[in-house]
Parts: structure tokens; sequence; C-alpha cells
């Protein structure tokens, strides 16, 4: 029996320049690790909520007071509800609201030869979290490349003295796929 994976390109919504991350993940993944995927080849932390939206349904944690009408992610396979050519929105950290687009690129025979899941390749590094969304991230940027502004220093040290927001390590990401996913 063969097993499939799914090559998926995952885009943060809403930032120039763009950030993203091509990844192969094994169809008999349940969304709930699929997030698991998209929280480290992204390069997030994991400390907020999050949600799968696909063809109109919400996937996620269950709301425990019943008041949210969301399927749980832990009984729903990547197979069962995608395929080639399919997109779907995962949102992360309601608060700043990170919307990833991913897309179903390729469906193909698993490599016995291979280990999944994995990142094939990527652009830029992950927004800090809490750093304000999209248009906090735009004023982080600016701030950043900007040698004169007067709160450059502060940002610098807030997202991370080591922080560059155009380095990306698709190898690193893989790593960190294989361990924690």
């Amino acid at each position: 029996m063969s097993r499939q994976v799914f090559q998926l390109k995952v885009s943060l919504v809403g930032v120039r320049p763009p950030v993203w991350r091509r990844v192969l993940v094994p169809g008999g993944y349940t969304l709930d690790r699929l997030h698991r995927v998209v929280q480290h080849a992204m390069g997030w932390r994991d400390c907020r909520l999050h949600a799968f939206e696909i063809e109109g349904r919400q996937y996620g944690e269950p709301d425990p007071d019943g008041g949210l009408d969301i399927r749980d992610e832990l009984d729903v396979r990547l197979d069962a509800v995608v395929g080639k050519g399919s997109r779907l929105r995962y949102t992360y950290d309601f608060g700043d609201w990170w919307e990833h687009d991913l897309v179903v690129e390729d469906v193909c025979t698993a490599d016995p030869d291979e280990r999944y899941p994995a990142c094939l390749d990527g652009a830029r590094a992950c927004p800090p979290e809490g750093v304000g969304g999209p248009t906090g991230y735009a004023v982080l940027l600016a701030t950043l490349a900007d040698p004169e502004h007067p709160e450059r220093r502060a940002m610098r040290e807030w997202a991370g003295g080591g922080y560059d927001p155009a380095r990306f390590d698709a190898a690193r990401a893989t790593t960190l796929l294989r361990r924690f996913c």
C-alpha cells in the first residue's frame, strides 16, 4: 500500500515581502499535526489559538462551552478533506490575526527512502510573536531598515538581537519538523 504525501505551499497573507514555506506532509496526518507542521515550518512558537477553514468549515480545538461550531482537528485527516489544487486557510493568534494560505500543489506517493514531514523551500523569517499582525510587522520592518529611526535599537532588542527578517533555513525547519511533528 502506498502512502500519499502532500506538497503544500504555506504563505503568510498580507505581508510584503512574502513569507512562505513549501512542505511535504503525509496525507494521513490529522489537522492537529498539520497545525504543528505550519508552526515549526514558519517559525511560530505555538503559544496562541489557531483554526483551519476548509470549504467554509472550521476545524481546531473544540469550544468546551459548545458556542462555536468547530470540528475537532484531532479527528480529521488531511487526505480526507483536501486534494491536489485545494486551498485551505489557517489562522494563528486571534489577536494579531495571522492568516496563512495553504495550497495543495501536488499529491504524490511517498518515497520509502525519505522521511516526512520535510521543508523543501521558503523565504524570509517569520514575524516575531506579538508584533501586532501584518500592520505591526510592516512597522517593525520599516523601523529596522532605517538606521536613523529613534526606536530602531529598542525594536531590534524587542524582536531579539539576532532577528533577521530576510533569513530562512529550510534544513533547520526540516530538523524541527522531524523532531516535533
